[in-house]
């Protein structure tokens, strides 16, 4: 650091009395009891924080390296012009944006990483597996039985493709024909039906001559609609004919498994 011409006191091997500063702050001394020990007052300090300044250190660098308050600092420095900045606005804008853009592809990185992960762990699944999979996925998603309405028919909707893939998997499992399925698409009346159709036809694999008419779904202008856009195609309807037997299958399977459930939870219990 640069001193005026003719100081000779301790203070002009400051890089010195630096060093000793911080030996002895490991060694468990309070800020006090090094500036007593090396005899730094705070006069000398508020000299050697005016000149950092001058050089165009900012407030917590001189901190820093001073190893005082930060109070202490701008009190002694508030007469002294502030430096110069050393990059513009927008350079500080870049800069920021560009931490921000690191940021964010370290969290997608992890994030995509967790889920690969958690894929890789499942494996291959088993029949049981599948069949169990398909009776939880078509109890949270499928039209149940009531005692008020009996409808003991497996009907499923959904707009996740993958979630209507799965529910296919599950019929082919149970050796249900495409040709017993009605098909039909639920969608918003301003949407590209025959887009969605041809879409659905794709995931489910049929012709879309398949489709039964679309059910559409009136307009509310107090509504602000969020489901638009090209990748908009409403939800997919699946209605298996002749299936009553299937839906007291799994509707018995579900049953099997929440008493399995409770069963290994009451075990666990202490």
């Amino acid at each position: 650091m640069a001193h005026s011409p003719g100081k000779t006191s301790k203070y002009a091997d400051f890089e010195n009395l630096r060093a000793q500063a911080v030996a002895l702050r490991r060694q468990g001394m309070s800020l006090r009891q090094i500036r007593d020990h090396l005899k730094i007052h705070n006069n000398d300090l508020r000299e050697q924080a005016r000149e950092l300044r001058l050089q165009g250190w900012t407030h917590n660098e001189i901190q820093a390296e001073l190893g005082c308050s930060k109070s202490s600092v701008s009190l002694w420095v508030r007469d002294l012009p502030r430096p110069e900045p050393k990059c513009s606005p927008e350079e500080q804008r870049a800069r920021m944006n560009a931490g921000l853009t690191r940021l964010r592809t370290a969290q997608d990185q992890d994030r995509t990483a967790t889920k690969q992960a958690a894929a890789d762990a499942i494996g291959a699944l088993t029949k049981r597996e599948l069949f169990i999979a398909g009776v939880a996925l078509y109890w949270a998603e499928g039209a149940k039985d009531k005692p008020h309405r009996r409808s003991e028919v497996l009907q499923f909707i959904n707009s996740d493709p993958n979630v209507i893939r799965l529910f296919l998997r599950w019929l082919d499992l149970l050796e249900v024909p495409r040709s017993r399925l009605t098909l039909r698409v639920s969608i918003h009346e301003t949407a590209d039906v025959g887009s969605a159709e041809n879409f659905w036809a794709d995931v489910v694999g049929v012709d879309v001559a398949a489709f039964s008419r679309a059910t559409m779904k009136k307009h509310n202008p107090r509504t602000v609609r969020k489901n638009t856009g090209d990748t908009y195609r409403g939800c997919l309807v699946i209605y298996v004919r002749q299936s009553a037997d299937l839906y007291r299958r799994m509707e018995g399977t579900w049953y099997g498994i929440v008493g399995a459930a409770s069963a290994v939870d009451l075990a666990n219990r202490t």
